[in-house]
């Protein structure tokens, strides 16, 4: 079982993603603002962290940029969760340091699927 921090603001985002997830076996932790999340991903070593990029209180980029900078966070593997056009987000998760994009609203289907190919087992 891997565990997965997701940071979205969005309550109905969160809940439908930690449903398939735990759907999955995977245990799942949600933040809904930026800096919460930075401090969960500190606090619980997550396998995997799904990013909002549009938080509250301190951006994606913030956060991400945060994450890379700390000795426990700086390879841990962060998924841009977005609903950004495919282009655009592609690119503002590579220069912010993002291993990958899923895009809102999320296929169902494959949504477990598409987090756990940024597992590192």
């Amino acid at each position: 079982m891997s565990k997965i921090l997701i940071i979205e603001d969005n309550p109905d985002n969160a809940r439908l993603a930690k449903k398939l997830l735990v759907r999955a076996n995977h245990e799942v932790l949600i933040a809904t603002e930026g800096e919460a999340g930075y401090e969960m991903a500190l606090a619980h070593s997550p396998d995997v962290i799904l990013m909002d990029l549009g938080l509250p209180d301190l951006d994606g980029q913030t956060v991400v940029g945060l994450l890379r900078q700390h000795p426990s966070t700086v390879a841990m593997p962060i998924i841009a969760f977005t609903a950004w056009p495919q282009d655009t987000a592609e690119q503002m998760a590579a220069a912010y340091g993002c291993n990958g994009v899923i895009l809102k609203p999320f296929d169902t289907h494959s949504f477990a699927s598409q987090v756990e190919r940024f597992i590192v087992k």
